[in-house]
């Protein structure tokens, strides 16, 4: 019987004496590079160097708006036409591929309040204060033809939002309720209430169709199902949702923005307390979009900033701001992942890039190798200190910057307080609530 056993020489790797240096062993295998790791880590912070180099974000702005972008809409079936709602009462129709607007209409008396495209891609709708909504043609009319709606609602009460059925030929409104409409009907064939004066924003989910959320001005989110005859429930807040949005790709997730700052990713199964705060904006957020792949999302704010989220990340990955560019009303995600649209006060609708370094156009084969080498190596050292802060860093005006400093000071002060609060106390008597649950005050069923 033959037993094999391992055997080491100690001449090989113990030293004679304390002042010789370590013997390291070595593999000459020509494969193996005895600096690997030193080398892809240099290329990650090369690769991350370059990529703040090149991001150039924005792309155009389209010019043609008298009064300030209240409403946009994308179209659900092209991916160059938007369409643009102005606080005058007038919508434009933009074509994206040649940046120019190729029609314009006046629609209401007033500010356009909602806007949206029916799923079949043929008509829109719009609503403003002059209590109306009407359905338009997506073609433009032919010549001589004059530009009318083909058909005109007139409601008892200003509507605040709107929004289309994906699949039905279904849409919801709501200003001092929420009313669902059949598109061959003049009268709502169902009606919500809940004890609420207005609503400023209804939503359709995209995947489970029949469930609807809207945000009502006594700082609540309310739930419905379109097959029931009453609300599901609501969750109030300590301050008011503005809008939200459902998540396109996780049927039961919404994000809705607040009036103190923050966004809230929440599950509807569980409203006791938001699965995500997203804090980073310094005024009231004022719109959010979902990206196509449910993964990110963009915010609209009226500190004059764009700031992208992933879904779950609780501080933005990326800011987009200008000089020129003031409050931000609304913001889309394009339906292909690679655009964001935003309207702001200055009557502007600007084109960004969602990814800032991006480079548009056909890619070389080589190129395209070498730029998904450069992500996969900013991925695997991207918790490194040196390229962490390098793909974190910002440049932000002066008075966002000083703004975000005095918010973290006055949120450490509080958070100081509280604990010396509870260390001061009686064991027990003083509950400990997270930073999640401080901003629900109550969930109604």
């Amino acid at each position: 019987m033959k037993v094999k056993v391992l055997s080491r020489n100690p001449d090989d790797y113990v030293r004679e004496t304390k002042l010789d240096i370590q013997r390291v062993p070595r593999n000459y295998d020509p494969t193996l590079h005895p600096f690997e790791v030193n080398r892809e880590y240099i290329r990650a912070l090369n690769a991350t160097k370059l990529e703040r180099v090149f991001a150039k974000p924005f792309l155009t702005s389209l010019d043609g708006h008298r009064d300030g972008v209240n409403c946009m809409a994308k179209h659900t079936k092209s991916l160059s036409t938007l369409l643009s709602g102005s606080c005058d009462g007038e919508v434009k129709m933009w074509d994206l591929t040649k940046r120019e607007c190729v029609r314009t209409l006046q629609a209401h008396e007033g500010f356009v309040r909602g806007m949206v495209v029916g799923y079949c891609g043929t008509f829109f709708y719009t609503t403003g204060d002059d209590k109306t909504i009407k359905k338009w043609k997506m073609e433009a009319p032919g010549y001589g033809e004059e530009e009318e709606p083909l058909n005109t609602i007139l409601g008892k009460t200003v509507f605040t939002g709107l929004d289309h059925h994906r699949k039905d030929g279904v849409f919801a409104t709501c200003g001092q309720q929420v009313d669902i409409w059949d598109e061959q009907r003049s009268t709502p064939i169902r009606s919500f209430t809940w004890g609420v004066d207005s609503f400023s924003c209804v939503r359709f989910n995209p995947v489970e169709t029949e469930l609807l959320a809207s945000c009502a001005s006594d700082r609540s989110i309310v739930l419905y199902d379109m097959r029931e005859s009453a609300p599901l429930k609501k969750v109030i807040m300590t301050m008011r949702s503005n809008t939200l949005c459902w998540n396109p790709m996780e049927a039961y997730h919404f994000t809705c923005s607040n009036e103190d700052y923050n966004l809230y990713t929440y599950d509807m199964r569980y409203l006791k307390r938001p699965a995500t705060v997203h804090m980073d904006h310094v005024s009231a957020v004022l719109d959010v979009d979902y990206s196509p792949t449910g993964k990110e999302f963009v915010s609209a704010s009226f500190d004059k900033t764009i700031r992208i989220f992933l879904k779950d990340g609780g501080h933005s990955r990326e800011v987009y701001h200008t000089k020129r560019m003031q409050h931000v009303i609304c913001v889309k995600w394009s339906a292909d992942n690679k655009y964001i649209l935003s309207g702001s006060d200055e009557m502007n609708i600007r084109l960004w890039k969602a990814n800032a370094a991006e480079k548009l156009g056909v890619l070389a084969p080589r190129e395209r190798r070498a730029t998904n080498y450069s992500e996969k190596l900013k991925e695997k050292y991207q918790h490194h200190p040196q390229v962490r802060r390098i793909a974190r860093h910002r440049h932000l005006p002066k008075n966002i910057h000083h703004q975000s400093k005095e918010l973290r000071v006055m949120r450490e002060s509080r958070q100081r307080k509280e604990r010396n609060v509870l260390k001061h106390s009686k064991p027990g008597s003083v509950p400990f609530v997270s930073e999640r649950e401080k901003h629900v005050v109550t969930v109604v069923k």
